[in-house]
């Protein structure tokens, strides 16, 4: 992307889009060689330990994430500037995501039907812009109209500083407290459970 496009940015231009085969590019191209993190794909929610880190070799994790996407199965919002993805958030019924289904610490606080979005990830060129809030805020109109009532996340409150952006991506809290979300269990003092109620807004 262009410096002048860079310097051009408004949040009002960004679009958002469920992650599907006619975007599967602007997915790669936003996650890079990396995966986003360490060959992440956004996978690691998804699978047991051992299966993620075997994924890691040979496109293992992007491989999976590409199937899912092909088999039409939700994974996640990509917001877009300028015919580019810039941030993308993983959006999907809770019970595909094992490791949040497994968790001690976010243990299910009701059988209601929850969406989670366990993790988030913004270009670095785009952080620290305001990206993640009107992000989150496309996410709930997209769950409006998609006839989702309950949106969920395990965002991090940092300790002391700044949080380094490696740590970063289940999103932070304050990002979520802007948009409307609210804590509805606290067992880790640091990485609350917060939801948006859609039917209640």
């Amino acid at each position: 992307m262009t410096k002048q496009a860079i310097e051009n940015f408004s949040l009002d231009q960004l679009t958002f889009e469920p992650l599907s085969e006619n975007n599967w590019s602007k997915f790669e191209d936003l996650f890079g060689q990396k995966g986003a993190c360490g060959n992440c794909w956004c996978m690691s929610f998804r699978l047991k330990k051992s299966d993620f880190e075997n994924g890691k070799i040979n496109d293992g994790n992007k491989n999976s994430m590409h199937t899912l996407v092909r088999e039409k199965l939700p994974t996640g919002i990509l917001a877009i500037y300028n015919r580019r993805a810039i941030a993308w958030a993983a959006l999907a019924p809770r019970e595909v995501f094992v490791k949040i289904e497994n968790s001690r610490i976010h243990k299910r606080i009701d059988n209601k039907q929850v969406w989670s979005i366990p993790c988030t990830f913004i270009d670095k060129k785009f952080r620290r812009m305001g990206v993640s809030v009107k992000f989150l805020q496309g996410i709930i109109q997209y769950a409006k109209n998609q006839g989702i009532n309950i949106i969920e996340a395990y965002p991090t409150i940092p300790t002391a500083g700044k949080l380094p952006d490696a740590f970063a991506w289940v999103g932070l809290y304050k990002s979520f407290e802007r948009s409307g979300f609210q804590i509805v269990d606290q067992t880790s003092k640091n990485r609350p459970m917060v939801r948006y109620y859609i039917d209640k807004n």
